[in-house]
């Protein structure tokens, strides 16, 4: 239910009654998601508990309860899980194509079954509003799956008739952000073209990934297929440091760069999709409206915690004012709080740790000089959290405009021509995405072209889809994910 205060004052409107529009809490059920106390390592299509006993609690970044234990996979845990996937592979391969497509098809339907479970424990264990788990990342991963398992037995057409075979064994590393969702990128095109995969998730969201785990058991996936190892940074350095053919990696630059040095010369294949500093460009024949919310989905979705999210706003200097005023306003009315709340709109930050970060980079951008405007709502007491902020009189050189803050942070500043705006958005060692927001067509398209980032984005921000390819330039990466171009970093072209 709403409740509606009117109240007698509105500054922004003299002579009219203000009103403030309150939402009753509409929090989901956790009943719909019944975790166990404990997760063991997936191995050759078997739950296993670790060699060395190593066993984490993963922990509600909303309240710090803990949700359960993980277990964390040790050298010889990673070697086991690499062994079980070399074995299952020629069997693998050698399945036809049209029955691999099956078993993705299976995979997504269970995902699809499994929807509101999914869409819990990813908010549980991420922090991400549950609006966000449940229309976007949830759906999102089902459609990964449903998409390769169509390409599976179409391959030729994605290499244009060549001779190819697939890599072998794939190990595979994902960020907590999208943990469900970018085991799905990766995951489904490694299968649908005949490796087998060991998985590595992140330390902090491991959850989604195990309950893949099962789902891959109740899709009857052969056993060794599909492996999942939860661990911290020492199981992936394992992993990549391991008998893979193929390492694709999405997290830092500073670690993506660790493991190109580490795969030098081996002629394994890698794939890296990095961090990122998008700019967001708003030129003044903008629908200004449309492009204020573009503005806030693009850096609040998710708390900010987004490789391509838009966390460079570059507004064209004549309407610099009325998209400052109509931005800091929606900001305003944000929902900050519960993840679990259907009505949240920013949730929580992922873990103690990043929210130091974004704190020691949120001080710098104050001491350089830039102005901070930071939205005044009550936060929860336990669990980790920090409100929406914009910086303006924001210079090219400070560290919030040059670092990855990965948080709900925005910096803005100011350009005069379509010329300046280009160069201020290349200007970064970054190339990961950008947007541009304009009426005109010819701009649009000219703007989008002279941009260095891998994808570009018309009018919109933050829109996926599993046909299209996503990937960067530059210290954002290289290799692509999504659509047929995700399939290519898999084979081994004849």
């Amino acid at each position: 239910m709403t409740s509606v205060t009117a109240r007698p004052d509105d500054p922004a409107a003299p002579g009219r009654t203000a009103l403030r529009w309150d939402y009753a809490p509409a929090p989901e059920s956790r009943d719909a998601a019944t975790l166990a106390d404990r997760y063991d390592l997936f191995i050759d299509g078997a739950f296993h508990p670790p060699g060395d006993g190593t066993v984490v609690p993963t922990v509600n970044p909303a309240t710090e309860e803990t949700l359960a234990e993980v277990a964390f996979a040790g050298p010889a845990d990673v070697d086991r899980a690499v062994q079980a996937a070399r074995a299952a592979q020629p069997a693998w391969a050698a399945l036809p194509a049209l029955e691999r497509g099956k078993h993705l098809f299976r995979i997504a339907r269970l995902i699809q079954e499994r929807a509101r479970e999914l869409a819990i424990v990813e908010t549980l264990d991420g922090g991400k509003p549950i609006r966000e788990s449940r229309d976007v990342d949830v759906p999102l991963a089902a459609a990964h799956f449903f998409s390769y398992a169509g390409w599976a037995d179409k391959l030729s057409y994605a290499v244009a008739g060549r001779p190819f075979r697939p890599r072998g064994v794939v190990g595979q590393v994902v960020p907590w952000n999208f943990p469900l969702l970018m085991a799905a990128w990766k995951l489904a095109p490694a299968l649908a073209t005949g490796n087998t995969a060991v998985l590595k998730p992140a330390e902090t969201t491991p959850l989604t990934a195990l309950l893949l785990a099962e789902i891959c058991q109740e899709a009857e996936l052969p056993p060794g297929v599909v492996n999942i190892i939860p661990g911290a940074g020492e199981t992936g350095a394992a992993l990549v440091r391991g008998e893979v053919d193929k390492v694709a990696f999405t997290g830092s630059t500073a670690v993506g760069k660790e493991i190109q040095r580490a795969l030098a010369g081996r002629g394994v294949g890698l794939t890296l999709e990095l961090g990122g500093k998008s700019a967001n460009i708003v030129f003044e024949d903008a629908a200004i409206d449309q492009a204020v919310e573009g503005i806030v989905n693009g850096i609040f979705f998710n708390q900010g915690h987004v490789c391509c999210a838009g966390s460079r706003l570059l507004v064209q200097e004549s309407v610099a004012d009325e998209v400052l005023r109509k931005l800091w306003d929606r900001m305003q009315r944000l929902r900050v709080g519960d993840p679990l709340d259907k009505n949240t709109d920013v949730g929580a930050i992922n873990s103690a740790e990043q929210l130091r970060r974004i704190e020691e980079l949120v001080a710098a951008g104050e001491a350089e000089g830039a102005a901070r405007r930071t939205v005044a709502c009550d936060l929860p007491a336990r669990g980790f959290w920090f409100a929406p902020t914009l910086f303006t009189g924001v210079a090219p050189a400070h560290r919030i405009s040059v670092q990855e803050i990965f948080g709900p942070v925005v910096t803005v500043t100011t350009f005069r021509t379509p010329a300046e705006a280009v160069e201020r958005a290349n200007s970064s060692v970054f190339g990961l995405a950008a947007g541009v927001w304009t009426d005109m067509g010819s701009k649009a398209f000219e703007v989008a072209a002279a941009l260095r980032a891998g994808v570009v984005w018309q009018n919109t921000y933050n829109k996926f889809d599993p046909t299209a390819a996503f990937g960067g330039y530059k210290e954002s990466g290289f290799g692509r994910e999504g659509g047929p171009a995700g399939l290519l970093p898999y084979l081994v072209m004849s």
